[in-house]
């Protein structure tokens, strides 16, 4: 099995509706992103995947959060903007673009600082 890791960023303001505490104000982050894709088998070029076209549609993604307020996007103007739901949103947005019968986008992870973060994956 091969997997292949791009990191990417944006900057973006959220609050936490139901929560108690300092995060159910306005804030921002600036939002660390990993995608992981992997595959069972290279094409005859020997890649999995060329890096750029999973940064690209990573890119095209992360630019219709950057530097916006989440909760006024979709999904996020009915899930929560948590670390947890962005994480899902992307890998659901992604595997819908980059999956095939070889590659799966097998897990992305979001930070939201340096200390804490959230990953989601599917089976």
């Amino acid at each position: 099995m091969y997997e292949l890791e791009i990191i990417s960023h944006f900057a973006a303001a959220h609050q936490l509706r139901g929560f108690e505490g300092g995060c159910e104000n306005l804030h921002g982050h600036n939002w660390k992103v990993e995608v992981y894709v992997s595959g069972n088998k290279l094409e005859e070029n020997g890649l999995l995947i060329d890096f750029k076209i999973i940064k690209a549609h990573t890119e095209k993604l992360l630019d219709s959060l950057d530097h916006k307020f989440l909760n006024e996007l979709e999904p996020f103007s009915i899930l929560n903007p948590s670390s947890e739901n962005i994480a899902c949103h992307l890998f659901r947005s992604l595997s819908g673009q980059l999956n095939t019968s070889n590659i799966k986008v097998s897990r992305v992870r979001v930070w939201e600082s340096e200390t804490a973060c959230a990953c989601y994956s599917e089976p």
